[in-house]
């Protein structure tokens, strides 16, 4: 079924490069599968696409945090919490303070 789903939006990303939503509903597919790698390549794109979408880096970091690449996760994970402070969301500094906790200090 998750391998479904990725074709399916692969086949919409495919014939709507630029629409985020397409990118993102694809990065959740990713995500679900456990296909770190891709998922976060793509969370990247929906940032190139609009870069003050919060919940693409909060997942973007989930992601790097999984391929430990700590410092891309640190950055992923910063940019969500700035963007979560400038847009007034409480809800997502729980998660990134947890992501945040698995990154070893430097």
């Amino acid at each position: 079924m998750t391998a479904d789903k990725i074709e399916r939006w692969k086949t919409f990303v495919a014939q709507e490069p630029e629409n985020p939503l397409h990118n993102f509903a694809l990065a959740g597919a990713y995500l679900q599968a456990g296909d770190f790698e891709n998922a976060s390549e793509t969370y990247a794109r929906c940032l190139e696409l609009d870069s003050g979408w919060m919940v693409a880096a909060i997942k973007r970091g989930r992601c790097l945090v999984e391929l430990k690449r700590w410092e891309g996760a640190r950055e992923a994970l910063d940019l969500g919490a700035r963007l979560a402070q400038e847009q007034n969301h409480e809800e997502p500094f729980e998660e990134i303070r947890e992501l945040r906790d698995q990154i070893p200090d430097a």
